[in-house]
């Protein structure tokens, strides 16, 4: 479903340039898949480069066969690729059964709308006409944003550390959310996280170190070596 070939990425630090992927070779099929790796190693950054948010420096990136290099964020969300945010972005003057509704790109009932929000732990009564502005918390805006993702239910879909500023019973909630959607769409997941049971529900994990792919394959062959080393690649945590 999803290829990239030797993707690089590289930005302007005062005089010189700096590359923060190397040469990024990898095939996602259909599946749920979770890029792990320490803090600055280029995660979230190829999280953008597939939604569309970066251009690569080089390189190429197919979905379903199309070439998407030079495509922008839009055309990708119309081609079914969704992404969620590390830091949810904001709709001053509209509630959030507008975005809901907006994202789901049909017309949909109260009760539709309210399904979605019961699902990431809110209380559709309390949310479902609140404007989305500074009036939410950033946990609330994650879980509202993660909503508005499934309500579309896209062929690929892409969250940024999904877990950050979300307590842990909502957590807890979020791991079955992922598993629904998972069956719904019959699609892709990619979810960036440091998360031990995130990582525990993919199927694939890929580790990203230094702008590399250090690692790739199936959970069961990556995740015992992960959890098992003191040195790993990545710091993989628990839930607080």
């Amino acid at each position: 479903m999803l290829k990239l070939e030797n993707v690089s990425f590289e930005v302007q630090v005062d005089d010189s340039r700096k590359e923060i992927l190397k040469n990024i070779n990898v095939e996602i099929d259909d599946g749920f898949v979770a890029i792990t790796g320490p803090n600055g190693g280029g995660k979230s950054t190829l999280a953008k480069i597939i939604a569309g948010i970066y251009t690569p420096t080089s390189g190429k990136i197919y979905f379903d066969g199309v070439d998407i290099t030079d495509k922008t964020i839009t055309e990708r969300a119309n081609m079914g690729i969704s992404f969620a945010f590390q830091q949810p972005v904001r709709f001053k003057g509209l509630t959030v059964k507008d975005i809901i509704t907006l994202a789901a790109g049909r017309k949909i009932t109260v009760g539709d709308a309210c399904k979605y929000l019961s699902e990431v732990g809110l209380c559709a009564r309390d949310y479902i006409d609140r404007e989305v502005n500074a009036s939410l918390s950033g946990g609330e805006l994650k879980r509202i944003e993660i909503a508005m993702i499934n309500a579309r239910g896209t062929k690929l879909s892409v969250f940024d550390e999904p877990e950050a500023g979300i307590d842990l019973w909502s957590f807890n909630n979020l791991i079955q959310v992922f598993e629904k959607m998972h069956e719904r769409t019959n699609g892709s997941i990619i979810i960036i996280s440091h998360q031990e049971r995130i990582l525990n529900i993919a199927d694939k994990i890929i580790v990203v170190a230094n702008g590399e792919i250090t690692q790739y394959g199936n959970k069961e062959d990556i995740l015992p070596d992960l959890l098992g080393k003191a040195s790993a690649p990545c710091k993989v945590l628990t839930d607080n």
